[in-house]
This record gives structure tokens, sequence and C-alpha cells, in this order.
């Protein structure tokens, strides 16, 4: 049941948040990922990171779900830097071999490269949110990500929503 491609379905809705307690410090990222028939939460949390890349690693773990061949993703995130990224910066960096525009190399590049390859292999609609503003899905991603600092722990939970 974890698996959000075994029925058709038009887009896949995805949110993502990442937390950090201290920065760099213990951190976690969570994502809701869901279509019309499947609901999926995931989350992960690591001993010493940073915020910025456990937005990148929801954003990450997320796709790596999407199975197949390409889909249409809407995705959600409250994170600037994730949004700028992908939709601002990106190319840039793969033109200056993955450097900034002072030359160094970019933070998280290998996170990055990682994400573009998936980008380039879905239809992703990219959209920024803005934190704790009651967006329901984002609001989710970020207990998520809290849950799995508080506990330490990995979290994979799948539900099969309701005909309506």
């Amino acid at each position: 049941m974890t698996n959000l491609n075994e029925t058709p379905c038009t887009t896949i809705t995805i949110y993502t948040d990442g937390a950090c307690k201290g920065n760099p410090g213990i951190g976690g990222w969570g994502a809701l990922i869901s279509n019309d028939k499947k609901k999926l939460e995931i989350a992960g949390f690591s001993l010493m990171t940073t915020n910025n890349e456990m937005e990148l690693m929801a954003v990450l773990r997320s796709l790596e779900r999407i199975k197949g061949v390409s889909k249409d993703i809407h995705l959600y995130s409250d994170s600037k830097y994730v949004i700028q990224g992908i939709t601002e910066w990106l190319p840039n960096w793969k033109a200056k071999g993955w450097r900034n525009a002072s030359k160094k190399p970019i933070a998280n590049a290998e996170l990055w490269r990682e994400i573009d390859q998936l980008n380039q292999k879905h239809n992703i609609s990219w959209f920024w949110v803005e934190g704790h503003s009651g967006v329901e899905g984002n609001e989710k991603a970020d207990a998520l990500a809290n849950e799995a600092i508080t506990f330490k722990t990995s979290i994979k939970r799948a539900t099969q929503l309701e005909a309506t």
C-alpha cells in the first residue's frame, strides 16, 4: 500500500518540510505524499545536520518514492532555499560546474544533483507555501519532521483514502 503508482491518478501532491534543533544540530524531515487513492506519510532524522539539508532531504526522499514513468507532481515547500534553488538557481549552478556566483562550490551539491535528476524524470510544478500559516499539508509535513527529531526515528504510514 506504500506504492502510489499502483493505481492511475492525475496528479501526485507532495508537501515537504525540514526542521533542525540547533543549526547544525539534530534534524528531521517530513513529507506528505498523496494522490486521489492513497496518502503516504514519511519522515527521517539525522543526528548532525542543517535545516537546509533536511529541507532538501524531504524533497529527495519524497521524489524517490515516485516510481515508474513520468508523473505529474505538485510539490509544496515552505523553504525558499528549495523553491528558488530548483526554479531559479539550478541552471546557473550546473552551467558553472556546481559553483555559486562567488565561484565557490554550492552547499549540499550532492543532494541538489540527485533532486535535479528526479526533477528531469517527472513533470514537477514547484510551489512555495508560507510555513506555519495553517496550510494542512505543510503543517503535517512539519509535524512529521519534528516527530522524527523527538523520537529519533523514521516514519512510514500509508492510508487508503475513501472514495468521494
